[in-house]
């Protein structure tokens, strides 16, 4: 098995610089051992990594920041740009967070801003030491409580790449990307127990054109969870769970958010989450809008929520009364397939205000894995369509006559709306 990972890792690096030699030509590796890195897991490595930045960030062609193999302690550091060139965060060890009480509340553990072209890489992890913390974190019945650290932070960060690494036992969020164009992020791993508070795998607001593919995501939030201005995302071969989905929302708790709009969730499997395909807003919600969503070829394994759309969202009661103005529209889910673990395997709870407009569900096959008949769906203020394979079992157990059905002849579609009175 070692000379297996060892030899992974030669190859990534010569894969790596292979990449980076065609891409930039000239390139030099800043060591951060060089510059009085300490590989003990004590000793604190943020200004021997600052200093190896600083420098790999000035040089002209491609700067590497290389940490060998080894236990590096950091503490909270914001390496910082614009740079000269191209500039390469290899890591090839394990980094750890502290676990000092004065340090854990800041923003960001390692955090990467104002930079073009940054590569963050190597086969290495980011420990953020969370399981000694996460007691301390009481959000959920304190509205002025402290946040704990997110691990890594990315904001103006464009054209990016993030591969071949690892985050373990985040604090809070694992990566948050904001305000960031065009940032591609495969092949990483990123594990949390399902009962670790408020750490979403990957957690995206008022960023364009992100792709996350191939990677591996289980932790006890949002394996990933898209806030406002997120726009042009698109999420392949990714496996959920634990953890609550793929999430857009929570919407309208803000005054001028920015609108969601175009994301593509395609060949993904969720095994054992709260929630596969997740939209939700607030109750009582400012305005904006979610459109252009498209969920397409998706396996579920024991998921609770398969198919939720939540605008009645009140994670602690008691909320504001009032109805949601987010407008959900053009929202397609298709060939969704699998296990329920409750028997409503489909619900469409939308704003009485705002109802959702243009649902199109196709070839929707769930079953519930358990006891007291098949799947059944719930629905309420919905314009759309429903169609084709098992989607009519599931939409036709739609409670009693709030819903009006009309069969297509040969086509064997269900067309589905809701009227504004309350389902039970």
């Amino acid at each position: 098995m070692g000379l297996q990972v060892t030899f992974t890792r030669i190859f990534l690096l010569i894969i790596l610089f292979v990449w980076i030699r065609d891409a930039q030509g000239q390139v030099k590796v800043f060591n951060v051992m060089s510059y009085g890195a300490v590989a003990n897991g004590r000793f604190d490595n943020s200004k021997a990594l600052g200093r190896a930045w600083n420098e790999a960030c000035r040089w002209k062609g491609t700067g590497v920041v290389r940490i060998p193999r080894g236990t590096y302690m950091v503490h909270p550091v914001k390496f910082q740009g614009p740079c000269s060139g191209r500039t390469i965060f290899l890591n090839q060890g394990v980094v750890l967070a502290p676990t000092d009480p004065a340090l854990i509340h800041a923003d960001n553990w390692i955090a990467f801003q104002e930079i073009d072209g940054l590569r963050v890489s190597g086969g290495g992890s980011f420990h953020g030491q969370g399981e000694k913390v996460w007691h301390l974190n009481d959000c959920h019945k304190n509205d002025n409580c402290k946040l704990l650290s997110t691990s890594l932070s990315f904001k103006h960060v464009t054209n990016g790449k993030i591969d071949h690494i690892t985050s373990i036992n985040s604090k809070m969020f694992h990566f948050n990307i904001y305000d960031n164009q065009k940032i591609n992020i495969s092949r990483v791993t990123i594990s949390a127990p399902a009962e670790s508070p408020n750490t979403d795998g990957i957690h995206i607001g008022r960023s364009n054109d992100i792709r996350i593919t191939r990677s591996v995501i289980r932790t006890g939030d949002d394996c990933i969870s898209l806030k406002q201005g997120s726009r042009g995302i698109y999420i392949r071969n990714v496996q959920c769970g634990p953890g609550h989905g793929i999430s857009v929302g929570s919407l309208g708790n803000q005054e001028e958010e920015e609108e969601v709009r175009g994301l593509t969730v395609r060949n993904c499997t969720f095994r054992g989450s709260d929630n596969g395909l997740r939209i939700k807003t607030w109750a009582a919600s400012t305005s904006n809008i979610a459109s252009d969503l498209t969920f397409k070829d998706i396996v579920v394994e024991n998921v609770r929520n398969p198919i939720i759309v939540d605008q009645q969202y009140c994670p602690h009661p008691p909320c504001d009364e009032g109805e949601s103005k987010v407008q959900i529209k053009n929202v397609k889910f298709r060939n969704i397939r699998g296990t329920s673990s409750t028997k409503v395997a489909v619900s469409l709870i939308c704003s009485r205000r705002i109802p959702c407009s243009n649902i199109d569900l196709h070839n929707i096959d769930l079953v519930y894995d358990g006891q007291g008949g098949p799947a059944t769906s719930s629905c309420r203020h919905v314009n759309g369509v429903a169609s084709g394979g098992e989607v009519v079992g599931v939409v036709k157990h739609l409670p009693r006559v709030y819903v009006l059905y009309e069969y297509v002849l040969n086509r064997r579609s269900l067309h589905a709306r809701t009227t504004s009175a309350q389902i039970h």
